[in-house]
């Protein structure tokens, strides 16, 4: 009785050492993925920043590169071949994913062929686009201003994350820094500390890349802005 009483005992602190170890295993695990994780969100932050910084630099492409009629009346195609070295740009600057030049290739081969078959109507020169792309908002950040008057207001900008792995993440970024001057007023439009843009990440190469930004979505863009 007494053998089995001392085996019986072992065998529970044993079992106890097991599951403690377990547990030590599963917090240097979870550890180890929250460091990862925060690392990956400074890498993706530092590169949005990048991203929209470069879209304002000499560097910069005409996200709509439209063609006059003859007579400089009517905006009637895009030239293709501008298009063509923007995206070469796009490549060039190492920010966006294979995924993203894509999708935007697509998305202007689309309006130049709506807009020869006169799908979006009449464009007059000096009018907004019929098309919803870019015709109401800079497509970079969707918005027509920034609430900084600093050289590079990019620079404050911080981001939430909604889903992120070691190879894709979904993430919005936001407006960050804004004093109590920006705080939402009764009865008026909840402004820059409500504000979110919605984009997505890849890693191609072991480097994080820009796969999809908001104002560049292919079904949104080419829907008729009226």
């Amino acid at each position: 009785m007494k053998s089995f009483t001392s085996c019986a005992l072992t065998a529970g602190l044993i079992l106890c050492g097991c599951n403690q170890v377990d547990a030590t295993m599963e917090n240097k695990i979870e550890q180890s993925k929250k460091m990862a994780d925060s690392k990956d969100k400074k890498e993706i932050t530092t590169l949005i920043r990048q991203a929209l910084d470069w879209a304002e630099s000499k560097e910069k492409i005409n996200v709509t590169p439209v063609v006059q009629d003859k007579k400089g009346k009517f905006w009637i195609s895009f030239n293709l071949a501008q298009h063509e070295r923007n995206l070469l740009k796009l490549k060039g600057s190492s920010l966006f994913a294979a995924e993203f030049i894509s999708n935007y290739n697509q998305l202007v081969l689309t309006l130049d062929q709506q807009l020869k078959k006169g799908s979006y109507g009449p464009w007059q020169v000096g009018d907004r686009p019929s098309f919803n792309f870019a015709s109401n908002d800079d497509p970079w950040c969707s918005c027509q201003d920034v609430p900084y008057d600093k050289p590079s207001p990019y620079n404050f900008i911080e981001t939430e994350v909604v889903s992120l792995n070691g190879s894709k993440g979904e993430l919005n970024w936001k407006w960050g820094g804004l004093g109590p001057e920006y705080d939402p007023q009764p009865g008026y439009d909840p402004g820059w500390k409500k504000f979110r843009y919605r984009f997505r990440v890849v890693k191609e190469s072991n480097q994080w890349k820009i796969a999809y930004l908001e104002g560049f979505d292919f079904k949104k863009g080419v829907r008729k802005n009226y």
